[in-house]
């Protein structure tokens, strides 16, 4: 980072590189390509109108957003083609109609008789959401309930397909397994549409995905889109099992060294939970990263010194347990860079990024946004 911008930025700053993000999402949209399925990224992570138009090549394409607030921002700068990912709730659809009347061709998603009741009355298109490996909601393929919701969409011209999200996919490490849970998502969502149309019932789109499975899919028959989030920026989590590297990583916290604890082996920075939030995600994993991995001011990773704790605007770097690194020998007003363990959870505590280019050219500023 060497634009003398940079150096005037306060800390604690939402960094984000563009060479990397531009490099994370050609990949699997090339990779989205070659399995001949239309790629849907997810924006709940970036939740930023410039980000979606790397993402989306630059012209407004199909997107899928979590909140409310997402689709409104995303419909106001071109998109109108948007899955709004979570399970409906019916006081909700007021909100989707505004949209919807509006031109935004918004679709919600739901796994049960009440919901489907209240899009189908609403006049709102749906897809429900299938249970392919117990994370969270969703019908059974096989579940007798799957037809009776369809039935009700349909009678109301209000089906737009199946869709499901491997979410356990994030338990298991390495590409093969991976695979295992992208051809299991495949299965489950192909077995529901295809129980759909034998009832009679209209299920022109099935859509799978996470981060995980979309990079690990070899075989999407019967599929006809592609879901993810954060793959444009990836994370610590998703490097601890391996589907990327920490040097995909695009996003990073930019901090300032404000003292130390000698006797503790302790350096003191002015980024705490505010700034990195409190996701402990690879606590589980094999590798610990605490609150972030550290890296120095040009983001070269310091090995095996992490955040090991963090109060609301104090963080605390030492070395990792077990570990025994050289030691640590900054002065107050080092700049540090911090890789998080969740891009989305450290995005959703900034308003803003601040574009780092790896040719030292300016240092843009791009609005990010919250709420729901």
């Amino acid at each position: 980072m060497t634009d003398p911008a940079a150096a005037l930025l306060d800390t604690p700053a939402l960094l984000l590189d563009e060479a990397r993000m531009e490099r994370n999402i050609s990949r699997l949209a090339r990779h989205a390509e070659a399995l001949g399925v239309a790629l849907r990224p997810h924006l709940k992570t970036a939740k930023s109108i410039e980000v979606a138009r790397r993402l989306t090549g630059g012209t407004p394409g199909p997107i899928t957003v979590s909140t409310l607030a997402e689709a409104e921002v995303f419909f106001a700068a071109g998109h109108s083609d948007i899955l709004y990912a979570v399970g409906i709730a019916p006081q909700k659809l007021k909100r989707i109609q505004d949209l919807r009347e509006k031109g935004c061709d918004l679709v919600v998603i739901l796994d049960n008789e009440a919901q489907a009741q209240a899009a189908a009355e609403a006049s709102v298109p749906a897809m429900i959401e299938i249970d392919s490996d117990g994370h969270r909601g969703g019908l059974r393929p096989d579940d007798p309930a799957l037809v009776e919701v369809g039935r009700i969409l349909h009678a109301a011209e209000c089906m737009r397909g199946v869709m499901t999200h491997a979410g356990e996919s994030y338990t298991v490490r390495g590409a093969a397994a991976h695979a295992d849970f992208t051809e299991q998502e495949r299965k489950a969502a192909v077995t529901a549409a295809e129980n759909l149309r034998g009832a009679g019932l209209s299920c022109p789109v099935v859509s799978i995905g996470s981060t995980p499975t979309a990079h690990a899919a070899r075989d999407l028959t019967g599929v006809t889109e592609l879901r993810a989030g954060v793959y444009m920026f990836f994370d610590l989590v998703m490097a601890g099992i391996d589907v990327c590297t920490q040097d995909d990583i695009a996003l990073s916290v930019l901090t300032t060294v404000i003292g130390h604890q000698p006797a503790k082996g302790w350096t003191m920075i002015d980024a705490g939970w505010m700034a990195m939030s409190r996701d402990r995600g690879t606590a589980a994993q094999d590798v610990d990263q605490g609150y972030g991995l550290v890296c120095d001011e040009t983001g070269q990773i310091l090995t095996d010194y992490i955040v090991v704790s963090a109060n609301q605007e104090h963080g605390i770097i030492a070395q990792r347990e077990g570990a025994n690194p050289p030691p640590l020998d900054l002065p107050v007003g080092t700049r540090l860079r911090i890789l998080p363990n969740h891009a989305c959870a450290t995005a959703a505590q900034h308003d803003r990024y601040h574009l780092v280019r790896q040719d030292g050219g300016p240092l843009d500023v791009w609005p990010r946004f919250n709420g729901w």
